[in-house]
């Protein structure tokens, strides 16, 4: 449809076409549904098939049909500006006036953080008219976005059930549900933040019915420098979050990670309270000193479910996995590991229901004899306590894809309950 509508300008401005408005009757394409490109577009319709962002602003300008056909919102479900890289403030705009509307559910976007051109790209009045047009927009992804002219997070769709920030930089009290920040402090200078006491009147103004709160359940961070425990901290206000996602976040600290843990005060559960689900890994980029924030979770935390655990931190936070006493699944990906290191730290993790190694290395054994010994201690007192107990028949089965069968034998013994899943995992082999 795109040559067709190349077809169509020609002929428009063919000379000696005095009729430049009624193109149809001289154009060799009719433009019904009977043509192919009429046939595709009224497919992708129905099937509510994705389409890239140009495809449809460029189809909507062959004919009127077409242009209804486009603004059909089951196209506009999932829009990706990510690899349009052309996107201004103007063009934003442009797509939510005309295009964008009651259908969007998933918004991801591109700033102009590495653009040459810079200027400003996501605006509050912006975002405050994507809120009024699209009402049931649940999830936004911002890639290399300048945040830092906003006041704070209040200034997203309260729809918003996922956020993903990659690659973004933030102001220092952007994520405060205080709406006073906003009102003091012009954009310009949102970076003033707030002190603990604060933070603290803020979590207990803002509940779960409350008007001005966030109602973000997953936060997902990616490459985020400026994102510190400070911001963490913030979190705790955050009634209704039970996923976090910690990727390279290099200025989070064991300590900051620790005064966040859900854990019993005077008033109850304080802390990030409702978490259920934490990532914390670090694979990125050489050079930054290494926090180990996932030393923090030694302190435990109530309510903690599912565990993952990348790069650098993997190893920190195996030393205090068994301080989580209701954790059900660990996965831990990106890392090398040792049979020995994996046994010793899920010794004590009886309630584990599911272990995932996801791009694990896993080293071999450099003194068998002492390994050997390690394991007899290991399995004497776990075959006394599990002789009548189920062993799950998973664990002693044996897998194509398993690069380490003795691991899933010992891990059988310690932990019956437990099914485990190898993901693209291999073992590195020491020559001498």
């Amino acid at each position: 449809y795109v040559e067709d509508d190349q077809r169509v300008q020609g002929h428009r401005n063919a000379p000696g076409d005095s009729r430049g408005h009624d193109t149809r009757a001289h154009c060799p394409i009719h433009f019904h549904s009977s043509t192919i490109a009429g046939r595709h577009l009224v497919r992708c319709v129905r099937q509510q098939r994705l389409l890239s962002v140009k495809e449809l602003v460029r189809a909507g300008r062959v004919c009127k049909r077409w242009k209804r056909l486009v603004k059909d919102q089951r196209l506009w479900k999932t829009v990706d500006l990510t690899s349009w890289k052309g996107v201004t403030s103007r063009i934003l705009w442009v797509l939510l006036r005309q295009y964008l509307g009651c259908g969007l559910r998933c918004l991801r976007l591109r700033g102009l953080l590495l653009s040459a051109r810079g200027g400003t790209f996501l605006s509050e009045s912006w975002l405050k008219a994507l809120s009024t047009r699209c009402p049931r927009l649940s999830k936004l992804y911002l890639l290399h976005a300048d945040l830092r002219s906003l006041p704070n997070c209040l200034v997203f769709p309260r729809t918003l059930r996922v956020l993903e920030l990659r690659g973004c930089e933030l102001p220092r009290g952007f994520f405060n549900q205080s709406s006073s920040n906003s009102a003091t402090h012009p954009p310009g200078k949102a970076e003033a933040t707030s002190s603990a006491p604060h933070q603290g009147r803020d979590q207990k103004g803002t509940g779960l019915g409350s008007p001005l709160g966030v109602c973000i359940e997953k936060l997902i961070l990616n490459n985020v420098p400026s994102f510190t425990d400070q911001h963490l901290q913030s979190l705790t206000s955050w009634q209704r979050l039970s996923q976090l996602e910690l990727r390279d976040t290099f200025r989070i600290t064991a300590n900051g990670l620790r005064n966040c843990a859900a854990k019993d005060g005077l008033s109850g559960v304080e802390g990030l309270s409702r978490l259920k689900f934490l990532e914390i890994g670090i694979t990125g980029r050489q050079g930054y000193q290494l926090q180990m924030a996932s030393l923090g979770l030694g302190a435990g935390w109530i309510g903690l479910e599912e565990l993952s655990l990348g790069g650098k931190e993997v190893g920190p936070g195996l030393l205090c996995a068994s301080r989580l006493k209701d954790l059900k699944h660990l996965c831990l990906w990106a890392c090398k590991l040792s049979e020995l290191q994996i046994v010793r730290s899920c010794r004590m993790l009886r309630g584990l229901r599911r272990l995932e190694f996801l791009d694990v290395i896993f080293q071999p054994i450099q003194n068998p004899q002492v390994e050997e010994e390690q394991e007899g201690n290991d399995e004497q007192p776990d075959k006394e306590e599990g002789a009548d107990a189920n062993m799950n028949d998973d664990n002693m089965a044996p897998d194509v894809n398993e690069p380490f069968p003795s691991l899933r034998r010992s891990l059988a013994v310690l932990l019956p309950s437990c099914s485990l899943v190898f993901t693209n995992c291999s073992v590195q082999i020491i020559s001498d």
